[in-house]
């Protein structure tokens, strides 16, 4: 499993007080910042996948906050150089607090890890719009990858 083009893993901090933590999300003086359309959290229980969905417009800033999500990505871009190739990302604030920025046009589906909740926060380009988005299911003929 590749680097696919298309994708950015950004290192984050996690500033420790007393008090409580400050986990970074997203700058927008940041190279992976291409606008904002909406921020939204969502949750995925033990187990459990969603997805596959690829979006056509909205790029992708993921960052999970608690818990722990595996990330699968595949790129079915015929005219790409990582055509056909799958990067798998597990992060969590943990063991790896990063950002994923996925571009346009690649397939994404997402597993919740912990036994606790996992929540992910996603800083979107543009707002949702359901005509900008495809889905197929997690077994599926097109995406060779196997929860």
């Amino acid at each position: 499993m590749g680097n696919i083009e298309g994708i950015t893993l950004t290192p984050l901090k996690i500033i420790t007080g007393a008090n409580g933590n400050v986990l970074h999300a997203l700058k927008a003086e940041e190279s992976s910042f291409t606008g904002f359309g909406e921020a939204y959290f969502s949750t995925v229980n033990h187990g459990v996948v969603k997805g596959w969905k690829k979006h056509q417009r909205m790029v992708l800033n993921l960052v999970v906050p608690v818990g722990t999500i595996q990330f699968v990505v595949y790129d079915g871009r015929a005219d790409s150089p990582t055509y056909g190739q799958i990067q798998d990302v597990v992060l969590s604030p943990e063991s790896n607090y990063q950002r994923l920025t996925v571009q346009p046009g690649l397939w994404m589906a997402f597993k919740g890890v912990s036994e606790e909740l996992n929540m992910l926060l996603n800083l979107a380009s543009i707002q949702h719009d359901p005509t900008e988005a495809e889905n197929i299911p997690i077994e599926n003929d097109v995406i060779p990858y196997h929860f």
